[in-house]
């Protein structure tokens, strides 16, 4: 029986008319889109318009480089989303393509941003002749390939440390490879790539310089943004202008923190796996807003709605056959000839790749030069062994208190980003006159430029590991008082070890991508070198000497392959096995 009566249902009346969480919402909507037509409008102009309007130090047009610079990266970030799903996905679920696609990302994340530019930015031109679109798209790619690597191995290492007892719910319940991969697959991975997708847009900042001022050989064209005017402000040795930089890229770090990555960690907060109940769960005052709202949430609905009934289908990509003739094709593409044949046709493309990597380069170089390459790139090697290992002593256990605690993780989040997002370019000056005046090796005190912008890397997947640690193992080991070393040993340190090695993996190879810009540093007129293959690069570079590029991105890629074969992978493989949360 239902009683009805005016005092029971009175708190449950629900106005029907906008509220001012409803202005607040529709006014943040329009302004966005607003902010985006004007800064969207500008990259349909003529290439010549650049030249008309250099880019200028006046602070007062800091606004509208950032508005240029922080769309840039929103797309790049889009791409590296779309990319990360399918390419992830791939690697994960298939043996034979994960023997590809993973040495390749590791290839990937070793080529410097610089060694994309020096021959993507004609190629990008070509399509759009004359217009700005074109090197506006080489600027997106370059730093797309600053944000996407780190993401796909989170994503690529979520599928593989999925808990057993959850996959087989999925398939008790016989849902499709596509309804397993959006409502199990998707939301288990969410609270680590929500802190990699952050931190890959506060380390897309560490190269918009390079993205933005493009050099390659003669071709130099510079794009208005925050990095461009960095550049600008370094060659030119004003310090005020790098100050203002530094203020611009801090309010814009603000913004998107508390607009779209607050938002993201408390949602993401939903997709622990833990059977107990939870610490306080991290808020957003945005999340809070939009859900007090009226008219913006019922124009929405349908939107969230059929994004809602995506995941829902049940879709196939396998075409109907019977059994009998499915288990002849599972038969045959599992035999041993048919590993042989994929094996075969690896190793043949993996050849021929080689053999024009040497016959290009063979044209103007010689052995002596290729070895003494080989003997730059053990240089580098040393500095990022030492330079990770530091790292992680340092930040392991500062990422392990912020995410067993949620407020200190909310409070640390903008530092950390601001942090991360730094461009070490400007610490290059100060870098550059410390060395001078105190007369310093440059083979030393250079290094440590080189992890200033891939140590977060470290922090943000341990504090998304420690984040994401269910609260009844927890529990569990503070009720057989298991404390000090042990516990770390016992209990934190294998649940946090797969998102370390993410961490360290990306860590290791953005610290490779770095050298090119860490090993060189220059103020004015000064410019030190230190010896290894990132300074090799960059001087090949800045010369337009396509065989010597060549040569120094693949010893580049040689060392990090073989790195990461010895090391990164069997860990990888371990945390797979044997430190799953099953």
């Amino acid at each position: 029986m239902t009683m009805h009566h005016p005092a029971l249902e009175a708190g449950r009346r629900r106005t029907f008319a906008p509220n001012l969480w409803d202005a607040l919402a529709f006014g943040l909507l329009f302004g966005g889109l607003i902010l985006m037509v004007h800064g969207g409008k500008e990259t349909l102009a003529p290439l010549a318009a650049l030249d008309l309007a250099p880019v200028s130090l006046d602070p007062a047009m800091l606004p509208e480089y950032a508005l240029r610079t922080t769309m840039r990266m929103l797309a790049a970030i889009v791409a590296s989303l779309v990319f990360t799903f399918a390419y992830g996905a791939l690697a994960a679920k298939s043996r034979r393509a994960e023997m590809v696609l993973v040495p390749m990302l590791d290839i990937l994340q070793s080529v410097p941003v610089l060694g994309f530019l020096s021959f993507t930015v004609v190629g990008f031109m070509s399509l759009f002749p004359g217009r700005v679109l074109g090197v506006e798209l080489a600027a997106i790619f370059a730093i797309f390939t600053s944000q996407a690597w780190n993401m796909t191995f989170s994503f690529y290492q979520s599928l593989k440390t999925v808990p057993r007892d959850l996959d087989e719910a999925t398939r008790s319940f016989r849902l499709t490879g596509w309804q397993r991969f959006w409502r199990l697959e998707v939301p288990f991975s969410m609270p680590g790539l929500v802190w990699n997708t952050m931190m890959s847009m506060s380390g897309g900042w560490f190269f918009v310089v390079a993205s933005e001022a493009i050099s390659v050989g003669d071709t130099t064209i510079t794009l208005p943004g925050v990095g461009s005017y960095v550049a600008l402000a370094i060659k030119e040795q004003n310090l005020a202008a790098v100050g203002w930089a530094v203020l611009a890229m801090l309010a814009v770090i603000l913004l998107y923190d508390q607009l779209l990555f607050r938002p993201l960690v408390a949602w993401a907060d939903k997709f622990r796996v833990e059977t107990s109940a939870g610490g306080p769960a991290p808020r957003s005052w945005l999340l809070s807003a939009a859900r007090r709202t009226f008219l913006f949430q019922r124009v929405l609905q349908p939107l969230g709605a059929m994004l809602a009934a995506v995941p829902r289908q049940r879709l196939s990509f396998s075409a109907p056959v019977s059994q009998d003739t499915r288990r002849v094709v599972e038969s045959a593409w599992t035999s041993r000839w048919a590993e042989g044949i994929w094996l075969a046709l690896v190793f043949t493309v993996a050849g021929y790749a080689l053999y024009v990597i040497v016959a290009f380069v063979a044209t103007e170089l010689s052995l002596p030069e290729v070895i003494r390459v080989f003997g730059l790139g053990v240089l580098t090697m040393l500095r990022v062994i030492v330079l990770i290992a530091l790292a992680t002593l340092i930040w392991v256990p500062i990422g392990v208190w912020i995410g067993l605690r949620p407020r200190w993780a909310q409070r640390v989040q903008p530092l950390a980003q601001f942090l991360a997002a730094f461009p070490a370019n400007i610490i290059f000056p100060f870098a550059v006159v410390a060395i001078v005046r105190l007369g310093l090796d440059p083979d030393i005190w250079l290094s440590p430029l080189m992890v200033l912008g891939t140590q977060w890397y470290i922090l943000f997947n341990v504090v998304a590991g420690a984040s994401a640690f269910p609260n009844d193992l927890k529990e569990a080991a503070s009720t057989f008082r298991i404390r000090g070393w042990n516990w770390w040993r016992k209990v934190m340190l294998p649940g946090i070890f797969p998102y370390y090695v993410t961490g360290a993996i990306t860590a290791s190879g953005g610290s490779w991508n770095a050298s090119i810009v860490a090993e060189v540093a220059s103020w004015g007129d000064t410019t030190l070198r230190a010896h290894g293959v990132g300074a090799y690069i960059a001087d090949a570079t800045a010369a337009g000497d396509y065989p010597r590029i060549v040569l120094g991105v693949a010893v580049m890629s040689i060392f990090v392959i073989f790195f990461n074969r010895l090391l990164w992978r069997p860990m990888f493989t371990f945390a797979g096995r044997r430190l799953r949360l099953d």
